[in-house]
Formats: structure tokens, C-alpha cells, sequence
């Protein structure tokens, strides 16, 4: 059984809004609408959603209920950093799911077989993630904006989500994160990385799995919404 964390507590800032970005319209629906929308047709058998303490009245009411996303057991609130909001999500899983997916609200074009194919990655590998190997050169840099090395491109990929994991590895990676009080923390395979030393396998996303993050990404999304 598996449970979808969806991540939909963050403020948003570089959109250079009012509105928090997953409440956005794409093309007249919210950003958050589109990804519940794929989770909840698909085989997980729950979705947490986690959001901002003072929106989940309104995610419940205006999201949830108006569009009758059945699977969303439960809306928490989210913590002051994503693997604050993570920790959170991970604890209202129900306990009986083996499996638990982590996805961003502000990836609205995820799809049936990224899912498909990040469950059968978690259990064959206990880590996966959605990827996509990167199309530029790639440039490490000094304190100064000087070029100091250029990594191979064959060896990098852009991550995307979702994020899936064995239950149990996933609890004990953030076990151990919770201890270490570490706060250098952007991404859940980085977590499971580094405190049990565990590789996380690339499972193939899209480069139309985009993340919502500025104005000109609303204009992206609404195309490949359509």
C-alpha cells in the first residue's frame, strides 16, 4: 500500500504575488488541483496534503471538497522548512502503507507512469527519485563567479519529484536528520544520502515535469496542461 505526501505550504515569493503560488489559476483551476487530480486516479492509496496552518480551511473547502478528490485522508499543517513539512506529512501516513511518495504541489504536469514507475523504483531499490538528465553544460564556480571545473554532463541530472521510498528507510533517514539537528537539507534522497548511505535510483520524468516557481512558469505549465 502507499501513501502521496503532497507539498503545498510554501509561500511562493519568487512569484511576486499576493496569492500563495499553488493557489494560482492554470488555466482556471488552481495549481494544487492538477496534481491531487493525477494522485487521486492513481493506484496510492492515500494522499497527505500539507499545507500552511491558515489555508487548510480553505484547501479543504475550496480544493479538496469542491473538486472531490476522495484519497486526501488528511490536511496538515506544514513546518518552517520543507523537511519540516516532510517530517509532518510522514507521521499522518497511515501506518499500514510500506510505501510513501513525496511530491511538490508546484509540479503540476507529474504523471500516471512517473507514479507507477517511482513505486516499482522504491521497492526494487528502497530510494528513487523522478529525474532528468540535464541539456546544459554545467559550470562550478568560485566565490568570485569564476569557472573553477566543469563536471561531465553525461553525470548530471535535474530531480524532479515525486520521491519515493520504503517506509521504513525514509523514518530512519529522518530519524537520524531530527539528531543530527542539520538544517543543509533541500532535497529527501540527499537525506536518505547521506544518514544511511543508501544510493536513491533515477527513475525517468519529463522535461514538461516542470517546476512552478516564476511568473513565466504559469505561461510554460498552461501549454502543457492543455
Amino acid at each position: 500500500m502507499v501513501s502521496a505526501i503532497v507539498l503545498a505550504a510554501g509561500k511562493g515569493s519568487r512569484m511576486k504575488s499576493d496569492k500563495a503560488k499553488q493557489f494560482m489559476d492554470i488555466n482556471s483551476k488552481p495549481l494544487l488541483y492538477y496534481s491531487l487530480k493525477v494522485f487521486d486516479a492513481s493506484v496510492v492509496d492515500e494522499i497527505v496534503l500539507v499545507t500552511r496552518s491558515s489555508d487548510i480551511d480553505y484547501v479543504r473547502e475550496e480544493i479538496v471538497e469542491k473538486y472531490g478528490f476522495q484519497k486526501v485522508r488528511k490536511i496538515v499543517a506544514g513546518g518552517k522548512e520543507r523537511f519540516n513539512s516532510v517530517s509532518r506529512g510522514i507521521k499522518a501516513c497511515d501506518k499500514r502503507n510500506k510505501i510513501i511518495m513525496i511530491h511538490d504541489a508546484a509540479r503540476p504536469c507529474v504523471t500516471n507512469r512517473m507514479i507507477l514507475d517511482s513505486i516499482s523504483g522504491a521497492r526494487r531499490y528502497k530510494a528513487c527519485t523522478v529525474a532528468m538528465p540535464v541539456k546544459d553544460t554545467i559550470k562550478i564556480v568560485d566565490e568570485e563567479g569564476f569557472g573553477i571545473d566543469t563536471p561531465d554532463r553525461r553525470t548530471l541530472y535535474q530531480i524532479q519529484t515525486p520521491q519515493t521510498f520504503d517506509r521504513e528507510t525514509l523514518e530512519e533517514a529522518y530519524e537520524r536528520l531530527r539528531i543530527s539537528g542539520d538544517t543543509d537539507i533541500t532535497d529527501d534522497t540527499m537525506i536518505v544520502e547521506r544518514y544511511l548511505d543508501i544510493k536513491s535510483k533515477m527513475i525517468e520524468g519529463s522535461y514538461e515535469n516542470i517546476k512552478v516557481t516564476t511568473p513565466d512558469d504559469i505561461a510554460l505549465a498552461e501549454i502543457y496542461l492543455r
